[in-house]
């Protein structure tokens, strides 16, 4: 059978069945889209997409995946009302499991989506700023923040704040530290066991304020997402896509560990390799870039 006829019938068995799901959703009421969003012009784009998208073996991802992870992780997009063409998320393999992860651009989009925010918005805190603010039952509020121009220095940053208005005007702030942003980063694959601050070179130490903005808005969102009602079915498919992302990292930790032979010896410890060549670390820190602050690996 010729590679065009084989994924023509993966497209059958995927895209299209996904496609009439979510024309019942919508028939029955259950889904609602936003007025700018074509699930048919989402899925088009995913489609296209998914045919580049390779595991960290160099494998088509649309050979070595199930078609029940292809078709549940198109599902979870649509659900979203996400778009991966706006770079709102990305297609990973794990195993021949296929996920969608939402980037920053995403879960910004659903955060608005399901909680009806006008904006969200960040800032980063340089030293000299003057920022004030006061705690009301345990949130912030009424936050000001002065800053000289001269006062901007990447090298110089002391923390940042997210702020997302609320459809009634009301506003929550986020703030976090230099050391915990610090501490989300370091939860990711890119830095190094011992690593203290941003690698030099590094996308965290050369764009550091957008890295900055990104991750606390991503806990910002995190917070509001969590805090909605479960029972909507954009808020299960968030909650499934999350839960089938953990699982996958598990699973494939499970399978790289299981031929691993272990040999008792003793052995002096030795500063940690480099986990994967240069160029590929700075890619694997570009994507963890783009989740810091949602929760797991990357958090």
């Amino acid at each position: 059978m010729s590679n065009q006829n084989q994924l023509a019938m993966l497209k059958r068995d995927t895209v299209d069945v996904v496609a009439e799901r979510v024309k019942s959703f919508q028939e029955s009421g259950e889904l609602h889209f936003p007025a700018n969003y074509s699930p048919e012009n989402a899925m088009k784009s995913a489609w296209l997409i998914l045919q580049n998208v390779q595991d960290r073996n160099k494998q088509p991802a649309l050979n070595v995946c199930t078609k029940d992870s292809i078709a549940n992780s198109l599902l979870d997009m649509v659900v979203q009302g996400l778009n991966p063409a706006k770079k709102q998320g990305y297609f990973i393999v794990y195993g021949n499991q296929l996920t969608f992860q939402r980037s920053y651009f995403g879960t910004m989009a659903v955060t608005k989506r399901v909680t009806g925010a006008k904006s969200i918005d960040a800032a980063v805190i340089y030293e000299g700023d003057d920022v004030d603010y006061e705690m009301v039952n345990g949130r912030i509020v009424n936050l000001t923040h002065k800053q000289k121009f001269g006062n901007i220095n990447k090298d110089k940053i002391i923390g940042a704040y997210a702020t997302i208005v609320l459809s009634d005007d009301t506003a929550y702030h986020e703030l976090m530290t230099i050391d915990e942003l610090r501490q989300a980063w370091s939860k990711a694959q890119f830095w190094g066991k011992d690593q203290t601050v941003e690698k030099k070179g590094s996308t965290h130490d050369e764009f550091k304020q957008e890295m900055a903005k990104k991750t606390v808005i991503n806990r910002a969102c995190k917070k509001f997402l969590n805090s909605s009602d479960d029972s909507s079915l954009v808020m299960q498919h968030i909650n499934r896509a999350d839960e089938v992302r953990e699982e996958a990292l598990v699973q494939e930790e499970i399978q790289q560990n299981a031929n691993v032979e272990i040999i008792d010896i003793e052995y002096e410890d030795t500063p940690e390799e480099t986990k994967q060549p240069e160029e590929q670390a700075n890619q694997q820190e570009q994507m963890s870039f783009e989740q810091t602050g949602t929760g797991g690996p990357g958090f």
